[in-house]
């Protein structure tokens, strides 16, 4: 089935888990969740208030990933897609992620 609402389409399979975090934008941090990852994307879960428009460059910071870089491509209800950088540190951190300590979290309630 084609879309016709010119959007990309996730290209990498994302894995659920549960990280605590913590997303920093300029002075402004906050805690969050990790909720789902793949070596290209995060999607965060915050706990409170935390304003970055799309586009802007964050970092995220836990005991299992590391300090990640990336972009926000979206956010709702308190949560945000991030676009991890692609850059040799970031893809070396990801690779030890999924080899050492990923396991896969299945949802005990749903939304």
């Amino acid at each position: 089935m084609q879309s016709n609402l010119k959007m990309d389409g996730r290209k990498v399979q994302r894995n659920r888990c549960r990280i605590d975090s913590t997303v920093k934008y300029l002075n402004q941090q906050a805690v969050g969740r990790v909720l789902n990852v793949s070596r290209t994307g995060i999607a965060v879960e915050l706990s409170g208030r935390f304003h970055a428009a799309t586009g802007s460059n964050i970092v995220i910071e836990n005991d299992d990933i590391g300090l990640i870089e990336g972009t926000v491509r979206w956010r709702r209800d308190g949560r945000l897609g991030i676009q991890i950088k692609q850059t040799s540190n970031s893809l070396a951190q990801m690779s030890a992620y999924f080899r050492h300590f990923h396991r896969e979290v299945r949802p005990v309630l749903c939304r």
